[in-house]
């Protein structure tokens, strides 16, 4: 007995009338069911049908692995970089910030800004032990209370303490810096500036030597092997800028609101300066990633849109493979659009199943995607992701629920329509020529 007939019940008044005959009821369901099951003849359907699942399994779950990933890495530099930065950069115009102390005392009182930071930077050559390899440095002098309010740093001291910072004389390092010199608490680090003493006969390059005091971890590398936190005082001598200050670094409550703060911090500083903020700083960067994310994301769809490819040529050899059961569906009191829903309801229950399981997949490996990458790091002995050349510590994802969303209606659309033509095709299928010719 063919499906067709397992599937139907006898004939009434010279017309067949299927059980539930309703739109998408229990039989059109049981028939798609019936030809979703595999026979032994049916292999090579059977085939087709498992790899379009398998496809659309893994194009989902790589979709949202990777927007996860990448809205992860994004967050994890956006809260680095205003974690340590400031969110608006003052500098002075019209004559050198030599009363930084009473300019950030007032910008710290106007409402929505957490502390105003004066600072001395300067770039400098590190050398730690013999036997090392100096590197560039970034000194940033800071005052102890500034410094033990950029949290990223205070709560992330590995290595002796802030306490007392200012009366110190000595400095701190980052983990990797401290690491790549060869230098422990108590060390002495030293400092090279090209803009030293001037002499007769020329700039002398100012060598100094400062004991480490604390050594942090943020968790960019980029940071922890770059920047050097020194006492502001210290920073002045050391860059021959007594008495003065740079910049001012604003940190504010909201950093997406800082158009709104802009006005109140120009009359608060009751002088003429130059603001910057944090996105006109950073906005190659992020502008950069923000495009390397749509792009992988309209790249990963065409592995979703491949899987489809094979529901279209999976349908196509059913509908092929089943013309005889369609013409006496057909015969029995089938409507062509009782046909067309089977075949749909056939190839929509591939795409389907397979968003779900990619959806599934893609949440637990995102959910513990650190320990597979160390996983595969141990297997293959080698560092996956490395934190030098990705600047994280950590391989990190965020799951995006609107894009997850957004992933599966694209899988299930992509699904659905790739069963269009070869349900419409089913559906064309002339009952009396499919009999004659089987």
């Amino acid at each position: 007995m063919t499906d067709a007939a397992a599937a139907s019940q006898p004939v009434r008044a010279g017309k067949a009338t299927p059980a539930g005959a309703g739109p998408f009821s229990l039989f059109e369901r049981m028939v798609a069911w019936r030809y979703l099951r595999s026979k032994r003849k049916e292999t090579v359907i059977s085939v087709i049908a498992s790899i379009s699942f398998v496809g659309i399994m893994l194009g989902v779950a790589t979709l949202i692995i990777v927007m996860a990933v990448m809205n992860g890495f994004r967050t994890e530099l956006l809260t680095r970089i205003l974690g340590i930065n400031g969110h608006l950069i003052m500098q002075p115009i019209d004559r050198p910030l030599d009363d930084y102390a009473e300019v950030s005392a007032r910008i710290a009182g106007v409402p929505g800004v957490k502390f105003a930071m004066p600072l001395v930077e300067g770039q400098v050559l590190a050398q730690g032990r013999q036997g090392t390899n100096g590197t560039g440095a970034l000194v940033k002098g800071i005052r102890e209370a500034d410094l033990k309010n950029i949290s990223l740093v205070a709560g992330n001291v590995r290595q002796g303490e802030l306490n007392g910072f200012d009366a110190s004389e000595g400095v701190a390092i980052g983990t990797r810096m401290a690491e790549n010199l060869g230098l422990g608490i108590g060390d002495s680090i030293t400092l090279v500036s090209p803009d030293g003493d001037v002499t007769p006969l020329g700039v002398n390059p100012r060598v100094k030597a400062y004991p480490v005091t604390a050594i942090y971890e943020i968790g960019m590398s980029e940071y922890d092997s770059l920047i050097v936190f020194m006492p502001l005082a210290e920073a002045q001598l050391f860059f021959n800028s007594e008495g003065v200050a740079q910049t001012i670094e604003i940190f504010v409550d909201d950093p997406d609101k800082v158009d709104e703060l802009r006005e109140p911090i120009e009359a608060a500083a009751q002088r003429q300066l130059y603001l910057t903020d944090w996105r006109f700083r950073n906005q190659t960067f992020f502008s950069a990633l923000q495009v390397e994310r749509n792009v992988m994301f309209m790249i990963l769809t065409l592995i979703v849109l491949v899987a489809a490819l094979n529901i279209i040529s999976g349908l196509i050899m059913l509908v092929k493979d089943k013309g005889r059961d369609i013409a006496i569906l057909r015969t029995m009191g089938a409507t062509r659009g009782a046909i067309m829903r089977i075949f749909m309801m056939t190839g929509a229950a591939i795409g389907m199943t397979g968003t779900l399981a990619g959806v599934i997949l893609g949440i637990i490996v995102c959910l513990n995607v650190e320990s597979i990458r160390q996983f595969f790091s141990w297997i293959s002995g080698t560092t996956i992701f490395n934190p030098e050349l990705y600047f994280l510590s950590k391989l990190p994802a965020e799951i995006n629920m609107s894009e997850t969303v957004s992933v599966v209606v694209m899988a299930l659309a992509l699904s659905f329509l790739a069963t269009i033509f070869p349900a419409w095709r089913a559906a064309r299928i002339d009952p009396v020529e499919a009999l004659r010719y089987e």
